[in-house]
C-alpha cells in the first residue's frame, strides 16, 4: 500500500520550516526579491494590511509584523504568472473545470475583463464599459431587485464594502449573502444576545496581561500564525494556555518563533499548551458546562470552609441578569451527561476549571471549530456564561475573543454588509443619501442558494471569494449558479466559481491589496480594514498593478452602479476617484467613525469603541445576560456511534491553504505531503475496520434527505483524534456538507458536524 504521502510532522510550529516555506513560496511566485521587499511593508503604517488573516496588530508594532501565512498570501498575489486572454483561448470552460483548485490558480493573475461565450464555451475579452453596460442592462431588466444576489468576501476593504452595500440598497434589495454567514455568524448572534455587541471585547495588549488563555476549537498555527507569537510570550511569562481541540495541532503544542534569533539558532521551541484536551466533535458546550459546574462546586466548598469566594459576586450582582436560572441549569446537568457528550472525563474538565479558578484575568478565544455546529449559538452563550462567573469581561487582560478568518470580514459587516440591517443603520442611510431604502430582510448564503435553485434568483455578483467552493453541497451550488441569467465575479485569479457560468457571465479582474491604486490625479488611494480586535488600519498598496487593465474593487463597483442605477442619488465616479469621500459618508452614517480620515492616517489607525469592554450592556435586560439553555439532546458523535460504521466528520484547512486558496500540497504540521484527498482517523478505528494507512475509500454522506453525496478516492491517515471522529480538508469535502443542515439561529453550514460512512475502493 502506498503511504509515501505520510511523513514526519514538524517538531514545532514555525521555526526553520516556516522560513523554508516562505522562501519556497517567494521563489514559486517568480519574484523572490520584490516579494521579500513587499513583506517589509506588511502591517506597517506606511504600507498595506496583510491579506493573510484578521489577527490584530499591536499598537507598539515591531519592524516585522508578518508570518508564514502572510508571505504565502503576498507571494500568491504578487506572482509573475498571468492568466491572460490567451490562457482562456487555449481551453474551454469545460476543460478548465477538470483542473484542481491548486492547478487552476497556479495560472496567475487575471489581466483583462472577460465575458463568457456559450457557443465556443470560452471566456473572451471585453472592454470595461461594455461589461458594465451589459451587467447594468441585465440587472435593470429583472422584474424585482430581490431576484439578484450580491455576495461579499471578507477580503474587500471598508470602502469597497460600503460602496457595494450602498449600490445594492439604491438598487432595491438587502440580499447580501456574505462569507461571515459561513464562519462566525454564530459568534455575532450569541455575543449580541449575551453582551450587546457582536465583536470581541479584547485588544491585543490584553494578551500581555492575561493569567490564562482558553483556546477552543481553533488552530492558530495554520489559520492565524501571528497569534502563536502572542501565545508563546504569554506562556513564557507564566500564563496558562488551555486548549480544547479534537485534533492534536502542532502549533498549539510547541512553537519556534522565526523572529527569535536565539531560539532559532539553538533549534529550540516553546511549549504552548499547559493543558491540551481533545473533546469529541460537538462536545465543546458540554465541556464548558462541566467547567462551570466545577467552578460552582468550588464556590460551595469555599463558602463551607469560610474561604474567599470563587465567584465575582459584585460583578454578578451589578452587571448580570439570569444567574440564578443558569446556576439551576448547571446543577441539573449531570456529570454523566457532560462526560458522554464532551468525550472528556470529569477529572480532565476539573483540571481545566482549576486553571480558570486560579487565574485573576482570563481570555477565551475560539474559531470555526465552535461556530460550525447545530448548537453553535448555544455553545458561545455557554462560553460567555463561563466568563461571567468570575467577571472576566470588561477589564484588562480578560475578555471574549472570537478570531475571524478573512482580513476584513469584521469590517465588512461593520460598514453595512448585512442581510438583516438594523433600523438605525437604514434610517441613517435614508437621511444622509435621501433615497427610500429597502426594509425587507434579504438572503444569507443558504437562502441565496435556495433562491437560485428554485428560480426566484436570476443574477449573482460576487465581490471576491470563491463562492462555489466555499459553500456546502458543491454539486447543488454548481447547478444553482449555472441556471442563472447573470453571473459576475470580481477577482484577482481564476477559480472554480468562474467555471460555472450563467447564461451571461463575466470575470472582472481587480487590484490586489499589495498594488497601488492611483486616481485620476495620480495619487495613491488609501483603503481601510478592521481586524478581530476592532482596530481599523489604513492600507496602501506599494506594487505596480499586475496589468494596466486592472481596476480597483471600488472602481468596478462604481462602474456597475453607474450603469445600473445612474447617478441621481450618488455620484459614483467621484467616490471611485476619492476614497476620502467614501469615508466621509461612512462617518456620517455609522457611529464610531468620527474624524475617520484623520484618525486613519495615524500610525496603527484607531480602535472602534466596544461598549461591552466598558461594561455597558446593550441588551434587553441592560446587563450581561446569562443563558440557561440545556445541552443538545444529541451531538453528531453521539448520533454516529448509534449506526454501524458511521463517523463524525469535520472539515478544516491544510497548513498550505487559506480558505479555498491552496498554496501547495503539503501539510507539514500534520505530516501529509503531496496529497489532499485524505481522511485523518484514530488508529484503533482503522484496526476495527480491518483497514490500514493509505487504504483508498469513498466517503459517503449520511444525511437523511434522499440526496446521494460522495467524496471519491480518499486515503486514510492514522492520527491523534478521538475515536469515532474524523477530519479532512475543504473544499474537497464540501460536497458532503448538506444545505439542509445549518446552525440554529445562525444558519451556518454545519461543516464540523457531518455524518459519514466509508466504501472501500477496488485496487486499480
Amino acid at each position: 500500500m502506498d503511504t509515501k504521502f505520510i511523513g514526519k510532522k514538524s517538531a514545532a510550529a514555525g521555526g526553520w520550516g516556516a522560513l523554508k516555506s516562505c522562501g519556497k513560496r517567494l521563489l514559486q511566485s517568480g519574484m523572490p526579491i520584490s516579494g521579500a521587499r513587499t513583506m517589509l511593508k506588511a502591517n506597517q503604517p506606511d504600507g498595506f494590511d496583510c491579506p493573510g488573516c484578521a489577527w490584530g496588530d499591536p499598537e507598539h508594532g515591531s519592524s516585522f509584523e508578518f508570518c508564514e501565512n502572510g508571505v504565502k498570501a503576498v507571494a500568491w498575489e504578487a506572482t509573475e504568472k498571468r492568466a491572460t486572454p490567451a490562457f482562456f483561448a487555449e481551453k474551454t470552460v469545460s476543460q478548465l473545470r477538470q483542473l484542481t483548485d491548486y492547478e487552476l490558480e497556479l495560472n496567475g493573475r487575471l489581466t483583462h475583463p472577460m465575458r463568457y461565450d456559450a457557443a465556443s464555451d470560452r471566456y473572451l475579452p471585453i472592454a470595461w464599459e461594455d461589461a458594465f453596460a451589459e451587467i447594468g442592462s441585465i440587472l435593470t431588466g429583472l422584474d424585482n431587485p430581490n431576484r439578484a444576489e450580491f455576495y461579499t468576501s471578507g477580503r474587500a476593504s471598508n470602502e469597497a464594502a460600503f460602496l457595494y452595500q450602498l449600490f445594492v440598497r439604491v438598487y432595491g434589495t438587502n440580499n447580501f449573502p456574505d462569507c461571515s454567514n459561513m464562519c462566525h455568524e454564530a459568534s455575532g448572534i450569541a455575543m449580541r444576545q449575551a453582551i450587546g455587541v457582536g465583536k470581541g471585547t479584547v485588544l491585543l495588549e490584553d494578551f500581555e496581561e492575561a493569567d490564562a488563555i482558553f483556546v477552543i476549537g481553533q488552530n492558530p498555527g495554520t489559520n492565524h500564525p501571528r497569534m502563536l507569537g502572542d501565545l508563546r510570550r504569554a506562556a513564557i511569562r507564566g500564563a496558562r494556555v488551555v486548549v480544547f481541540n479534537p485534533i492534536r495541532e502542532r502549533g498549539l503544542e510547541r512553537f519556534s518563533d522565526p523572529q527569535d534569533k536565539v531560539e532559532m539558532l539553538r533549534g529550540g521551541s516553546t511549549d504552548i499548551a499547559s493543558l491540551y484536551l481533545q473533546p469529541q466533535l460537538g462536545g465543546d458546550m458540554a465541556a464548558v458546562r462541566g467547567m462551570a459546574k466545577a467552578v460552582l462546586a468550588g464556590e460551595d466548598a469555599a463558602v463551607a470552609a469560610g474561604l474567599p469566594s470563587v465567584l465575582d459576586h459584585p460583578f454578578l450582582a451589578e452587571h448580570c441578569a439570569g444567574f440564578a436560572e443558569y446556576r439551576a441549569a448547571v446543577e441539573a446537568t449531570s456529570w454523566a451527561e457532560i462526560e458522554d457528550q464532551s468525550g472528556l472525563s470529569r477529572q480532565e474538565i476539573e483540571r481545566a476549571a482549576d486553571v480558570y479558578i486560579n487565574a485573576e484575568r482570563v481570555i477565551c478565544t475560539w474559531a470555526m471549530g465552535v461556530t460550525q455546529h447545530l448548537h453553535s449559538v448555544a455553545t458561545i452563550r455557554e462560553i460567555a456564561n463561563f466568563m461571567f462567573l468570575r467577571g472576566n469581561i470588561g477589564r484588562p487582560g480578560a475578555g471574549l475573543c472570537p478570531v475571524r478568518g478573512h482580513s476584513n470580514v469584521q469590517g465588512d459587516r461593520t460598514v453595512g454588509i448585512n442581510e438583516k440591517p438594523s433600523d438605525d443603520f437604514l434610517d441613517a442611510l435614508e437621511k444622509h443619501f435621501r433615497f427610500t431604502v429597502p426594509r425587507e430582510h434579504g438572503h444569507n448564503v443558504l437562502a441565496a442558494i435556495g433562491a437560485m435553485l428554485d428560480g426566484s434568483a436570476e443574477a449573482f455578483i460576487g465581490l471576491g471569494g470563491n463562492f462555489a467552493r466555499a459553500t456546502p453541497d458543491s454539486a447543488l451550488v454548481e447547478k444553482a449558479l449555472r441556471r442563472l441569467k447573470l453571473t459576475v465575479h470580481i477577482a484577482t485569479k481564476p477559480n472554480h466559481s468562474h467555471l460555472m457560468p450563467g447564461e451571461r457571465a463575466f470575470i472582472l479582474p481587480c487590484l490586489g491589496r499589495t498594488e497601488m491604486d492611483l486616481n485620476a490625479a495620480g495619487n495613491s488611494q488609501l483603503v481601510s480594514v478592521e481586524d478581530s480586535m476592532s482596530m481599523v488600519h489604513g492600507s496602501a498598496g506599494i506594487n505596480r498593478p499586475a496589468s494596466p487593465h486592472l481596476l480597483s474593487e471600488v472602481a468596478i463597483i462604481a462602474g456597475i452602479a453607474q450603469a445600473t442605477v445612474g447617478s441621481a442619488v450618488v455620484d459614483w465616479a467621484e467616490l471611485a476617484d476619492n476614497h476620502d469621500r467614501i469615508r466621509d459618508h461612512i462617518e456620517a452614517t455609522i457611529p464610531g467613525f468620527e474624524n475617520y480620515n484623520a484618525r486613519l492616517r495615524k500610525p496603527r489607525g484607531f480602535h472602534l469603541r466596544n461598549t461591552a469592554a466598558h461594561r455597558e450592556w446593550d441588551t434587553p435586560a441592560g446587563k450581561a445576560s446569562f443563558s440557561s439553555d440545556p445541552l443538545p439532546e444529541e451531538t453528531v458523535h453521539q448520533r454516529a456511534r448509534k449506526g454501524e460504521g458511521r463517523f463524525a466528520l469535520q472539515t478544516f484547512r491544510s497548513h498550505d491553504q487559506y480558505n479555498t486558496t491552496v498554496y501547495g500540497l503539503d501539510d507539514r504540521y500534520r505530516g501529509v505531503y503531496g496529497e489532499r484527498q485524505v481522511i485523518f482517523i484514530h488508529p484503533a478505528d482503522l484496526k476495527a475496520m480491518n483497514a490500514k494507512a493509505g487504504d483508498r475509500i469513498d466517503v459517503v454522506g449520511e444525511h437523511d434527505d434522499g440526496i446521494e453525496r460522495i467524496a471519491q478516492d480518499f486515503r486514510f491517515v492514522p492520527y491523534d483524534i478521538p475515536r469515532g471522529s474524523i477530519a479532512g480538508y475543504y473544499p474537497e469535502l464540501n460536497v458532503l456538507v448538506p444545505l439542509g443542515s445549518a446552525g440554529r439561529e445562525s444558519d451556518t453550514p454545519t461543516s464540523k458536524s457531518i455524518m459519514v460512512s466509508f466504501r472501500r475502493r477496488k485496487a486499480a
